[in-house]
């Protein structure tokens, strides 16, 4: 439990509910039913270990704060996830009443731990262990088969590490979901560049070999496709979006639309995992305070390349 002030406001709640539930007690010394939810609330927090963060605002002290969230009536709670208030409730309540409310919210243990786990098989990975990774993930999937970030992961390293049998089964629940997710799709278009890649002879063929029989048919799309599942696999990918580019201007539909597929997929591919918000960055609280100075949203270069590529490719469409 940490007392707030407005000085530590944007440390403690906003940018902290982006890691984990922060929840807002607003209190005074003179309000009984506070003295009554006060300690239900930190006995919870421990007992809860760590799945969400108490933190308590004396309302008569810090008037700003409590005017910003519209305090009437003390007690009143407040849960606060990635940056914003979420859910609340006023007076004093029982301690089952405390645990319903926070249940409806808060991730159960079980699934903070696959996400540990998840967080530590991306670490495995990144140190070239990609075989413990897998492991981890693989156990990830089998506790919680609805785990989609952790099957996205999982097939993605099978490919990477040329476990293509493995990958498509794990793959498979994926694809017969009702919609399916567009990183799922990405993934079977690189699996399908893949398997082309390594049963297709014009995957040996030099650049010049493609170029020359494009050169003497623009709409030779077979070798146009070819070229960028070449190019796709060898993680050329600029290379190969602009000749799939190329498919997508002159016959949008050809072959079922496989080109537009296929340039979908290496932009999911290619998208950076979206960071953490940043809670300054629109020059307010989440409880609507003003604050000095507004963060600049800046694109790196992968991001730049991807947001490009779309334009590239609505431009085409359209």
């Amino acid at each position: 439990m940490i007392n707030v002030t407005i000085e530590n406001f944007d440390a403690e709640v906003v940018a902290a509910s982006h890691q984990v539930a922060v929840l807002v007690d607003f209190w005074a010394p003179w309000c009984g039913p506070c003295k009554v939810i006060g300690p239900l609330l930190e006995k919870l927090e421990l007992d809860y270990a760590g799945r969400f963060k108490l933190v308590k605002i004396d309302s008569d002290q810090e008037q700003e704060l409590a005017q910003a969230f519209g305090i009437r009536s003390i007690p009143t709670c407040v849960l606060l996830m990635g940056g914003k208030p979420v859910d609340g409730f006023m007076g004093a309540v029982t301690e089952s009443q405390l645990k319903a409310f926070l249940d409806k919210h808060l991730p159960s243990e079980d699934a903070l731990t696959a996400e540990e786990e998840a967080l530590d098989a991306q670490a495995l990975a990144a140190a070239g262990d990609p075989q413990a990774a897998l492991d981890k993930l693989h156990h990830v999937l089998s506790a919680n088969p609805a785990n989609d970030d952790a099957r996205y992961d999982y097939v993605k390293l099978l490919i990477e590490n040329n476990y293509l049998d493995d990958a498509q089964a794990a793959l498979a629940p994926a694809l017969a979901a009702i919609p399916r997710q567009i990183r799922f799709e990405a993934l079977e278009q690189f699996l399908d560049a893949i398997r082309f890649v390594n049963s297709d002879a014009r995957a040996h063929w030099e650049m010049a070999q493609f170029d020359s029989l494009i050169a003497t048919n623009k709409r030779d799309f077979d070798t146009r496709l070819a070229k960028a599942r070449v190019l796709l696999v060898r993680g050329e990918w600029t290379a190969a979006m602009d000749e799939l580019l190329e498919i997508v201007m002159r016959d949008k539909a050809w072959n079922g639309g496989v080109a537009r597929k296929t340039f979908v997929a290496i932009l999911e591919l290619l998208t950076p995992a979206k960071p953490a918000t940043d809670p300054l960055a629109g020059g307010k609280t989440a409880g609507g305070i003003e604050i000095a100075g507004k963060g600049v949203a800046v694109l790196d270069p992968q991001a730049q390349l991807v947001s490009t590529y779309r334009r590239k490719l609505s431009m085409a469409l359209n």
